[in-house]
């Protein structure tokens, strides 16, 4: 295995290497136009290929990267389908604590693996640079006082002291890893406004490298650095510890679709309506596992800031990136979020250098398909109450709701609950079907972006001065994405009127997106539960899946955060913004959101005169320095880390426990269960372990018998790092329905053949004792989501074997086979229901090993069996979803870490 790093010497096949002077300093790059000269039409590549290609040029070893390999990516088919695989190496990889945490746990099991099988241990260390930013642990206990803030950081530190500890363990244990530490922001803001190099450098033989600013991320919102021309996007944890180690990522070429924008926004359109309607746009077009790419001349009038908000949800519209180029554009933020005059000066001379500098003088790239969006046909829009491609106009928000609730009241229910009699909820009126009870600004997508808190602020201020107040059952949360935000809020004067209207700040990091919204008022929680209420939480982040922001919330919009005021104020989700009134105002008179909404000057004219570089300067000048807390934690030193056998936060991992220095043969798959029978579009947040604990679950009650008080439980996410609280929590999302247990919401299954109905780990446990290896078997979209490994470790643990499903979101299958699962594709039109599978079968797969032996040079089809009670048996032909050569090597060695762990022994 070759160690990769940025810095290894390239054999330069094309004669690329030369130097760059910018000033007084000169730089050696890999130029691009030396690859032109052999192969033309390379010079009509796509910017996002041409990152791809100046990687390579770079990493030429002649063993995995190779003279053939450069020139595949130079004569690139647009329409070809993608079946050329490259080996891509990140120039960084980032981190957020929920993700990062397990990955760290795993590099320290790895260093005991090492040193157990005879290694050096500080083999085990981050190859690139490794920055991880603490901010999902911090959650909305408190709300709608000044209070909120130190309360919940207090909170934070209180509940994740040993995650914490081990972290700035980490931080001095590993070389080339740094960690941001907690109530400083969010992890993408923080990458966009701080951490992007864009162009980076480093020491080789004597002279200074310059390259391209790539990175992979543990989060799959990492796209949202695509917005600054940086190419990267969301891996999970699995694939991230491997580039951490110097593993490539196996990618194939992909398909590259080009979106063209003209025109401008039209008054009353905000960025994140944009971002809604392009997610809609290319879902319905298909570009998943697909580079998408933005171009023309509305770009000249599209802030970084809204091409930042665009490419951070490329997940949500499915694409692997969306990517915008290096452009003046990109040189004014950076400057803007003060970065330095001689970084400035390398990005614009190298891009121009390198013929990547967009202007309105560049050719039109090559693409696979070219969309169009005219930007002055985007409307106020929202998505929900389910799925962030659902964009509703405003004023179709009213007919989504009732659409939403009469589907949910036609479901089979359990027995009604009695009517609740306490009317002390609200004073006015009783929460009730449609009510807001969550707004939330939050999440990297929009609180990254001056212009569209500007208008929540100015909206806020304009509500104040009519009279109007939020309802007294809504939970208002603002949870800025760093603390510049407040600095600008508070020097434009709109801090106050948020604050009126009980937004106050509740947490520098990732809330309400990612469930860590807090409790409900109990008055409220209580409502809901004993009146089995459809309420609805309005949020500015970019998830709304099933059970995802509150567990006890079904519908879930989301809205600019100028909207999530509005809806907060209205307090209802059944309302027609665009004719109803969203109160009645100081004067007796009603008050429309066209009396209050602020018009694009007024929102320009506050982010001239309150957003400056110094704000950038001063946050950022100590941003690994942490409060008097962090810096007060004691961490032990050495190589290796000192587990504390009583943590119920940071547990040694089962991964490496009796491995061999050679991967056993592989094991056929017979006599499988199937673990659970599922629908289209489950969720990483439907199998991945999230969101608060219950005392009554198998996490919860595991919790309770090692002494933890429930209120010490925590979340779900925070526990990363404790396999043990993890795969409880696997398939235990309150809303899964699993058709195994009909009748049952949440983590349930049918044990065969017992046909017992029990909870799905303690089903994994009885099966595991009869030694029975599992499947699950799902619809279409299968994985979608977040970039959550625990999707996949979960179900490893919980002893499943293989996952049948109809489609995969691209890294949620990659995860699989990062674990040693297999991923089985159903073949075109087939499906349980199609082929009658109940999921009481049991399951043969036939021929897997020698179709993997072969390199599937006889095709990726294998032979299923499903054998039913009654002794007949169907058989079927389903597709092997291992992708690329190297992911059958780690599928062969149970999955990438033991592969890189065999690896890395072997060195000398």
């Amino acid at each position: 295995m070759r160690a990769y790093s940025p810095l290894a010497m390239s054999k330069n096949s094309f004669g690329s290497q030369a130097t760059l002077k910018v000033g007084a300093d000169a730089y050696t790059i890999y130029r691009l136009d030396a690859v032109y000269k052999k192969h033309p039409e390379a010079q009509k590549l796509p910017f996002s290929l041409k990152i791809l290609l100046e990687n390579l040029l770079r990493t030429e070893d002649g063993v995995s990267v190779d003279q053939d390999d450069i020139s595949a990516v130079a004569t690139w088919d647009a329409k070809a389908e993608p079946s050329q695989e490259i080996a891509f190496t990140p120039s960084r990889v980032l981190l957020q604590d929920f993700t990062g945490v397990p990955a760290v746990v795993d590099l320290a099991a790895m260093r005991d693996a090492m040193k157990r099988m005879g290694g050096d241990p500080k083999k085990i260390n981050p190859l690139q640079p490794v920055e991880l930013v603490i901010d999902h642990s911090v959650q909305v206990d408190e709300f709608g006082s000044k209070a909120a803030f130190a309360k919940n950081a207090e909170l934070e530190f209180e509940r994740n002291q040993e995650r914490y500890r081990f972290l700035k363990w980490g931080q001095q244990g590993f070389r080339n890893f740094k960690a941001v530490p907690p109530d400083t922001g969010i992890v993408h803001q923080v990458n966009l406004e701080y951490l992007a190099r864009v162009i980076m450098t480093a020491p080789q033989n004597g002279t200074n490298l310059a390259y391209l600013d790539t990175v992979v991320g543990t989060d799959s919102h990492t796209t949202m650095i695509n917005g600054v021309g940086v190419l990267g996007w969301g891996v999970g944890g699995i694939e991230a510890e491997a580039a951490m180690l110097g593993q490539p990522v196996s990618m194939l070429l992909p398909h590259v679709i080009g979106v063209r924008l003209s025109g401008k926004l039209k008054e009353g359109a905000t960025a994140t309506d944009l971002v809604l309607t392009v997610t809609q746009m290319l879902r319905k077009r298909g570009v998943v596992g697909k580079f998408v790419e933005f171009f023309g001349k509305g770009l000249a009038g599209l802030p970084l800031a809204d091409r930042a908000t665009i490419a951070n949800m490329a997940p949500e519209y499915g694409a692997t990136c969306g990517i915008f180029p290096i452009d003046a554009e990109t040189i004014r933020y950076l400057r803007f979020t003060g970065r330095s005059d001689a970084q400035l000066a390398l990005v614009e001379s190298y891009a121009k250098e390198q013929g990547i500098w967009a202007d309105e003088n560049t050719p039109e790239a090559v693409y696979t398909d070219v969309l169009e969006l005219d930007l002055s046909t985007v409307e106020p829009s929202l998505a929900g109450p389910a799925r962030p491609q659902d964009r509703v106009a405003l004023g179709g928000v009213k007919k989504s709701y009732t659409d939403a609730y009469e589907t949910y009241k036609a479901r089979p229910k359990a027995a009604k609950k009695s009517v609740m009699t306490d009317t002390s909820v609200a004073a006015d009126k009783e929460v009730d079907n449609g009510s807001v009870v969550i707004a939330a600004i939050t999440s990297c997508t929009n609180t990254s972006n001056p212009s569209v808190l500007m208008a929540a602020g100015l909206l806020a201020k304009k509500a104040v001065e009519k009279g109007l107040t939020t309802k007294p059952w809504v939970k208002p949360s603002l949870g800025p994405g760093s603390k510049v935000v407040t600095e600008y809020l508070e020097k434009a004067g709109l801090i106050e009127p948020l604050e009126k209207l009980n937004f106050y700040v509740v947490g520098y990091g990732c809330t309400t997106c990612i469930g860590n919204s807090g409790p409900l008022p109990a008055p409220i929680s209580k409502a809901i539960d004993e009146r089995d209420l459809y309420v609805v939480s309005v949020l500015s982040g970019n998830r709304n899946f099933e059970g995802r922001v509150h567990a006890e919330v079904r519908g879930n919009y989301l809205a600019s955060p100028p909207l999530v005021v509005a809806y907060a104020i209205a307090g209802r989700a059944d309302l027609d913004l665009t004719t109803e009134p969203l109160g009645t105002g100081k004067d007796g008179q009603p008050v429309f959101l066209k009396d209050i909404w602020p018009s694009q000057k007024e929102v320009a004219d506050a982010v001239e005169k309150s957003v400056a570089p110094e704000m950038f300067k001063n946050v950022y000048s100590d941003v690994y320095a942490g409060d008097a807390q962090w810096q007060s934690l004691v961490v032990p030193e050495g190589d290796l880390f000192a587990w504390e056998d009583k943590s119920t936060y940071v547990k040694h991992p089962p991964y490496f426990e009796g491995m061999g220095k050679e991967p056993a043969a592989l094991t056929p798959i017979t006599g499988a269960r199937v673990l659970a029978v599922l629908g289209d579009s489950i969720t990483t947040d439907h199998i991945s372990p999230a969101g608060s604990i219950k005392a009554d679950t198998p996490a919860g009650k595991y919790l309770l018998a090692h002494g933890v008080k429930k209120e010490d439980f925590n979340s779900l996410g925070s526990r990363r790092g404790n396999h043990e609280v993890m795969v409880r929590g696997t398939f235990a999302n309150v809303r899964l329905r699993n058709q195994l247990a009909p009748g049952t919401e949440g983590g349930f299954t049918k044990h065969m053949p017992s046909n017992d109905v029990m909870s799905i780990f303690d089903a994994s446990v009885k099966y595991a004792e009869e030694k029975t290896p599992l499947f699950v078997i799902a619809g279409k979209e299968y994985g979608s989501g977040s970039s959550r490994d625990w999707a996949a470790k979960g179900p490893k643990l919980l002893g499943v074997r293989a996952v049948l499903a109809e489609s995969y979101e691209r890294i949620h299958r990659s995860n699989l086979v990062g674990m040693g699962i297999l991923p089985l594709q159903f073949k075109a039109g087939d499906n349980a229901a199609a082929l009658g599978l109940t999921g009481e079968e049991i399951f043969d797969v036939d021929g897997l090993a020698a179709l993997l032996d072969s390199g599937f040079s006889g095709g990726r089809e294998v032979t299923v069996k499903a054998k039913a009670a009654d002794g007949s048996t169907k058989e079927f032909r389903a597709t092997v979803r291992i992708d690329t050569p190297q992911e059958i090597l780690y599928y062969k060695h149970g999955g990438i870490l033991p592969y890189v762990l065999r690896q890395l022994l072997a060195q000398p």
